[in-house]
């Protein structure tokens, strides 16, 4: 659907009226329409391979609104440039090895934990990147995963630092090392928007991707129980990414994969949760409920093992969907060159209708299901932090 010029100026009229919630003159983080004159700058989108196109601020969101997907490029317009086209493919394991350790540390996955940290993340008037919310709340972020890791006391080990941006919201990545520099990636992105004026609308963005982010958070609380993880007895390095701005186009997300590339760092694997906690589609369906794994514009062998995985660790199957071009974070990594794979609440036609919107509440969304996702993220990230990656002879298996 259209938003006309003529529409957004009668809105902006009348947004003191609409709700104090909206717009509170009070509110020390109120931003304005448009801040710093956003509607005047032009960006540089990417559609699909190599189709661009410059756009206002206000036509990414109209293109948004409208169901098409893009990144941003305008920040880092040379993503993949330094790609090592002689890098050899990664090889993936034909099974899951490490299901005593993986199974007895999934009964500590907690709904309520998942629970608590999404009622906090919601209450954000929105975690629009631009906006002073969506930098308190990454600070709130930012703070609660340095919580989760003091709680494991694992300080002296896993680290936790804040990626910044040219925008107030930063990311968050944290780093569990391991025996080797190859690393497996745990990413979700925790802005929200609403895409009638990201910046004064509520956004609270508990399924998009709020439900994401406390699925890798709650994942990264119990794995940090492993002591083996902990004290860097596993074969990889393991980190968890909480991205800013993918709603603007996967823009956090291509900064650390620029970054990494920039640095030749070895990223073996990427998985990218966006989206895991609404299931009422489904069920009403009267399909099964499921698992979405996306199969297009991802690396194919590290979504079969993602199909692996969730045989072997969920309680409910997987269903292959495709999401399109640019559809979100794993597709900054895919672009550095590294493999990359992303997994959503359902079948892409059946996921939730309410995002980008003031509709994306915690109310709306199923933790029994989003438990589902945090148990394959749990299998998936043990399992690969303890795959020696190279050819089969040369694996060896254990922590």
């Amino acid at each position: 659907m259209k938003f006309s010029a003529a529409a957004a100026a009668v809105l902006a009229a009348t947004l003191p009226a609409v709700s104090a919630r909206f717009a509170d003159k009070n509110d020390a983080g109120n931003v304005v329409l448009y801040p710093n004159k956003a509607e005047a700058e032009s960006y540089l989108i990417e559609l699909a391979p190599g189709k661009t196109r410059w756009v206002t601020e206000e036509e990414k969101w109209e293109l948004r609104r409208d169901g098409q997907r893009f990144m941003d490029l305008t920040y880092t317009p040379d993503l993949g440039s330094k790609q090592l086209h002689a890098r050899a493919p990664v090889e993936f394991p034909a099974k899951c090895q490490q299901q005593e350790a993986v199974k007895g540390l999934i009964p500590s996955l907690s709904k309520d934990e998942m629970h608590r940290n999404l009622e906090k993340l919601t209450s954000f008037h929105t975690r629009y990147y631009k906006s002073d919310h969506g930098r308190d709340s990454s600070d709130w972020l930012f703070g609660r995963i340095g919580e989760v890791i003091a709680g494991a006391g694992a300080e002296d080990t896993v680290s936790v630092r804040k990626f910044e941006h040219p925008w107030p919201q930063t990311s968050t990545i944290v780093t569990i090392p391991g025996r080797t520099n190859s690393t497996v990636v745990i990413g979700a992105h925790q802005d929200s928007i609403n895409l009638w004026f990201p910046s004064v609308l509520p956004a609270p963005g508990a399924d998009d991707d709020g439900s994401g982010t406390v699925t890798i958070l709650e994942v990264l609380r119990v794995l940090l129980q492993d002591e083996d993880v902990v004290a860097g007895r596993a074969q990889n390095t393991i980190e968890f990414h909480w991205y800013s701005a993918e709603e603007g186009g996967l823009l956090g997300s291509q900064a650390i994969f620029k970054e990494y590339e920039k640095q030749a760092r070895d990223v073996k694997a990427m998985l990218q949760q966006d989206m895991t906690g609404y299931s009422q589609k489904t069920i009403d369906s009267g399909k099964p409920e499921s698992v979405g794994v996306i199969v297009d514009f991802v690396d194919p062998g590290l979504t079969t093992f993602i199909k692996t995985t969730v045989d072997t660790y969920c309680e409910i199957p997987y269903v292959e969907t495709k999401c399109g071009y640019a559809c979100s974070d794993h597709a900054s990594a895919s672009k550095a060159g590294y493999p990359s794979a992303f997994v959503i609440e359902s079948s892409f036609d059946l996921s939730s209708p309410h995002i980008h919107g003031t509709g994306d509440t915690i109310d709306t969304l199923n933790f029994d299901h989003m438990l589902q996702h945090a148990r394959l993220t749990l299998g998936f990230v043990y399992e690969l932090a303890a795959y020696t990656f190279g050819p089969t002879e040369a694996r060896n298996n254990e922590l």
